[in-house]
């Protein structure tokens, strides 16, 4: 008995491979319970750890640069919060059409410094007014930018929420080569 049921088994297996797959079937024979359970069984500590992390950090590595790679294109899925919406898209865009003075700050403020180092009353003087000055246009430049910008907000979406004049104020006073996510727009083209 325990033969011929061998030869049954073998006799289906031929005729099972023999024959063509059927569309939408499985096409294979169902594995047996204890053959899935060995495959799924894994140790809950592991043995060894340097491979594990080695692992670990190749997988957080390829992760990041999949994160970073979608900020820089500007992909909705790999936007922080903060940054995600079309809202905040409006206003991004809103703020990179156009040329900045805070964002002149950064290079201007190396400048000072350099001059801050020369001990002499012009160059003092100098410092003072480009540091004072610079600051008072750019708040005004920002201000008169988020009163723009808050029109169109209002026009398109309804009314602005809290947190709207601050994100575009503080993309304004960074450098257009340093935003992230990237800016979308070129100069001079401000969104529709």
């Amino acid at each position: 008995m325990f033969g011929r049921k061998k030869t049954l088994n073998d006799e289906l297996a031929t005729t099972v491979e023999n024959e063509p797959g059927r569309p939408g079937a499985k096409n294979r024979p169902t594995p047996k319970r204890r053959e899935q359970e060995a495959l799924n069984k894994r140790p809950l500590i592991v043995t060894d750890r340097k491979a594990a992390t080695k692992q670990d950090k190749v997988a957080r590595r390829e992760a990041m640069a999949k994160q970073r790679a979608g900020m820089l294109v500007g992909d909705e899925k790999y936007l922080p919060a903060r940054d995600k919406g079309p809202r905040r898209r409006f206003i991004r865009d809103s703020v990179d059409s156009r040329w900045n003075i805070g964002e002149f700050m950064l290079p201007i403020m190396l400048i000072v410094l350099l001059l801050s180092f020369v001990r002499t009353n012009w160059a003092l003087l100098l410092v003072f007014v480009l540091v004072y000055g610079l600051i008072l246009v750019a708040i005004g430049d920002a201000v008169l930018m988020w009163r723009r910008t808050r029109r169109k907000v209002e026009a398109k979406f309804g009314q602005a929420e809290k947190g709207d004049a601050w994100y575009a104020i503080m993309r304004a006073f960074q450098m257009r080569r340093t935003r992230m996510p990237k800016p979308q727009v070129d100069r001079g083209n401000p969104p529709a």
